[in-house]
């Protein structure tokens, strides 16, 4: 008789079922566990995130090397006599220094005068002691208008004093000075002080820029320059890789000094930066990974170091955060805040670490200062303080402002945790400690420890903090006189 296959029966069937939904179900709950487990391991990864990061970062930051050719500017049509316009024999140097591989385009001593200074790849702009590159106060020497962000948003403006766009090994170095001629007559009166002789406003363009990004127009849309009053910048790389500034001095910018943007790679060393014009900030880094900030001299007149994002809209399009970033050995003297955080901050960031630094000035308002509101929103977190000395500030050590500007109005609600200041010494402030955050929001762990608040005015003032931890925070309060 032919073979015939059994036919299972109704209970094997049964059986069979139950085992593969066991099997299944024994799977799911494995991959439940996994997820769980890798979950546990970045949460732990994300709170192991501290001082022993350091080393592994600043492992990653290396400044980019040039060939041994030097390009003498002088050669290219340069006069150092301080009335020459050398702005394209500048471009012809840097454009041959780049054909030909990359190397030096050297400054020699004198005082050259230039617009716009364009760097390219392999190019390292070496300004010899004794040499000083003085900058066009002519704003058509700016022109035509190059991508930027201003005040954290993308737009077609005035170039930047110096520029590189989607480079890679760029450098300014040398012992020289770089001026950019900002005065009460020349550049800063733009700002609209009615204090400048000739003062222009440039709040009507401020408002459109804003408004075109909150309608999502274009970049390249987004036309300012000649007319609109935005002030370039001194330094600005781009989207730039490998990017070096070592040794020189710039002064009086006509608004922010030294801002790289959307960049990987970052070394600022010894840098000093002099000027008290409006929105004179130092260095601010925005939405770029890798950056040492190191024995860098600040006297400012606004914010010493200031870590960015974008703002508002655009901040939340280009959605890239500040991160990873060292600051050693700088000196504060006057300015808003020492190191800042904010306030264009929507793109959020994280893993800030800043040690052995001196502040000193009654011009001097904070010495960590993080500033955001609910139409920037953002993350703010893994912020790292330790061993700094300070004389005196106007205000506080440190503060923690959600109100800055438009305050609570908005439907971006910030995110600040993780906070941590060691071994900071202040001999004159009038708070030790300052948080303002939303009850909805608070500013999550923060830790100050071991500090020293001395001739302190009041004190500390504290809205909306979860898990403060003040460890061996000695305060002394100074009398109040009638």
């Amino acid at each position: 008789m032919p073979r015939v296959s059994k036919m299972p029966t109704s209970k094997g069937i049964t059986h069979r079922v139950t085992m593969l939904f066991v099997k299944n179900a024994i799977i799911a709950l494995l991959l439940v566990l996994l997820q769980t487990s890798l979950g546990f391991s970045q949460q732990a990864k994300s709170k192991s995130v501290g001082w022993e990061t350091v080393p592994s970062v600043l492992k990653r930051i290396v400044p980019p090397q040039f060939p041994k050719r030097d390009f003498d500017i002088t050669k290219y049509g340069a006069v150092g006599d301080g009335v020459t316009d050398c702005t394209e024999a500048f471009a012809t140097a840097i454009d041959a220094c780049n054909k030909a591989g990359g190397g030096r385009v050297v400054i020699p001593a004198g005082t050259f005068l230039s617009g716009a200074i364009h760097l390219k790849s392999n190019v390292n702009l070496y300004v010899s002691k004794g040499a000083t590159i003085k900058f066009s106060t002519d704003p058509k020497k700016y022109l035509p208008v190059v991508f930027a962000r201003w005040e954290g948003v993308e737009c077609m403006n005035y170039s930047p004093l110096i520029y590189a766009f989607e480079q890679k090994n760029i450098a300014v170095t040398g012992e020289g000075v770089l001026d950019g001629q900002g005065s009460e007559t020349a550049w800063w009166s733009w700002k609209g002080n009615q204090q400048f002789p000739g003062a222009q406003n440039q709040g009507a363009a401020r408002k459109r820029l804003l408004e075109l990004a909150d309608k999502g127009v274009p970049v390249a849309e987004r036309i300012f320059g000649e007319g609109s009053f935005l002030r370039p910048n001194f330094f600005v790389p781009y989207r730039c890789t490998n990017v070096l500034v070592q040794g020189v001095a710039f002064k009086d910018s006509p608004m922010w000094f030294l801002h790289p943007v959307l960049c990987k790679n970052v070394s600022i060393i010894g840098v000093t930066t002099e000027g008290q014009g409006p929105n004179n900030d130092g260095c601010d880094p925005e939405s770029c990974t890798d950056v040492l900030i190191k024995g860098c001299y600040f006297n400012t007149g606004d914010d010493c170091i200031a870590i960015k994002s974008g703002r508002n809209t655009d901040g939340r399009r280009i959605n890239i955060p500040s991160q990873n970033i060292v600051i050693q050995g700088c000196t504060m003297k006057n300015g808003h805040g020492g190191v800042v955080l904010g306030s264009e901050i929507s793109g959020s960031v994280r893993n800030v670490f800043a040690e052995d630094c001196q502040m000193d000035s009654p011009e001097l308002d904070r010495v960590l200062r993080i500033k955001t509101n609910a139409v920037r929103g953002g993350v703010i977190e893994n912020i790292f303080m330790r061993n700094v000395k300070v004389g005196q500030v106007a205000e506080a050590v440190i503060k923690i402002d959600y109100y800055y500007e438009e305050g609570d109005k908005g439907a971006f609600t910030p995110v600040v945790r993780n906070i941590h200041v060691k071994n900071v010494e202040c001999g004159k402030s009038q708070f030790g400690v300052w948080i303002k955050a939303y009850d909805r929001s608070p500013a999550t762990n923060v830790t100050v420890e071991d500090c020293t608040f001395t001739n302190v005015a009041e004190p500390n003032l504290l809205e909306n903090v979860k898990n403060l931890s003040l460890v061996n925070v000695k305060t002394t309060y100074r009398s109040k006189t009638k």
